[in-house]
């Protein structure tokens, strides 16, 4: 038999495996309905479906004929439970959730449908997995652990490149989502610290509604003028409200510290924190294990490893210091 012979045969076999171990996985005519679960509206979050779509078709999955989307997202906290429950009643295979709530809300909706999450804070501290390491339920995916607001030390670092960027900051309002008591108090905690030695004083806004900012917030921070000299925007419902208070900020002349690079695209000064594409990028690849068979309980939490820093050069004509450009990921002229 000829080497050019051989050869041809050893491509087939490995051709004929690979066809047999993805037909193993994914039986024929098998379509895997996968629930897509966020507190957000579609648009506000339409750049991580497409990103997730993208990164499934990558990883060889077809939509219409081996997987079918099915997408929830509500702006409103109150209506996660009940969105949740409905991708139960669709039967999905499987169901994603970005956010700690809508994580919560899916938790709450089923005990037995495998449900990968990203982006949630303090996964162990909420009772969503029992260890990073081990998850041991129906939930695995990317989380932060350590400090409530998202990774060890991530406040610490965002007020401080905030302080860096505008020296004369002395009081910042924080804005929040509202979140549980006992997750709040933890984050308050972790970020007084942070304050403390920097010399800030901080001020907490907590909304559950994106009208709560020019409900009653804006004009607060208004009344407070000029104490107030900077904001802060955590996660949650700022992510959805990002261009709003963008534009306040831009509006009132104070320096804005977003924790994701859409609140700097948006037009805050700077934002930090972990790259929502490449936790999403990542969150692809639980999906496709747990399409083929894999556990959740044996599939750890992930942290994230990826963290941008994007400055908005322009906003508010301010200079910004070289050495603060420098460390940039990104800087939006």
């Amino acid at each position: 038999m000829t080497c050019r012979m051989i050869g041809l045969l050893s491509t087939l076999t490995l051709s004929l495996l690979v066809a047999s171990l993805a037909a193993v996985a994914q039986p024929a005519g098998k379509v895997s309905r996968i629930g897509l679960l966020f507190l957000s509206s579609a648009s506000g979050v339409s750049s991580h479906i497409e990103g997730f779509r993208q990164g499934l078709r990558d990883l060889g999955w077809v939509e219409g004929q081996q997987i079918a989307l099915e997408y929830r997202s509500a702006e409103n906290l109150d209506r996660l439970p009940e969105l949740a429950a409905d991708l139960v009643r669709l039967k999905a295979d499987l169901i994603v959730t970005w956010g700690g709530a809508a994580a919560q809300a899916a938790k709450n909706a089923t005990s037995t449908i495998p449900i990968v999450f990203v982006g949630v804070a303090n996964p162990v501290g909420r009772g969503l997995v029992a260890s990073l390491a081990r998850p041991s339920g129906n939930l695995t995916g990317m989380g932060f652990e350590g400090d409530p607001e998202g990774g060890p030390g991530l406040t610490a670092k965002q007020l401080e490149l905030l302080k860096d960027a505008v020296p004369t900051v002395s009081r910042v309002a924080m804005l929040f989502r509202q979140v549980d008591l006992p997750t709040r108090e933890a984050g308050e905690q972790a970020r007084e610290r942070a304050a403390l030695v920097l010399g800030l004083t901080l001020r907490y806004f907590y909304v559950q509604r994106p009208e709560d900012f020019t409900a009653w917030v804006f004009p607060a921070i208004t009344a407070d003028a000029p104490a107030i000299d900077a904001l802060y925007a955590g996660w949650g419902m700022t992510f959805e409200s990002r261009r709003q208070l963008a534009d306040f900020a831009l509006q009132h002349r104070l320096p804005m510290m977003g924790s994701v690079r859409e609140h700097a695209e948006a037009g805050s000064l700077l934002s930090y924190g972990a790259s929502q594409a490449a936790m999403w990028r990542r969150a692809v690849h639980y999906v496709d294990k747990i399409l083929k068979g894999t556990m959740p309980a044996d599939l750890p939490v992930e942290q994230p490893t990826t963290f941008e820093l994007v400055i908005t050069a322009q906003a508010l004509g301010l200079t910004i210091p070289p050495t603060l450009l420098f460390q940039a990921s990104e800087v939006i002229r």
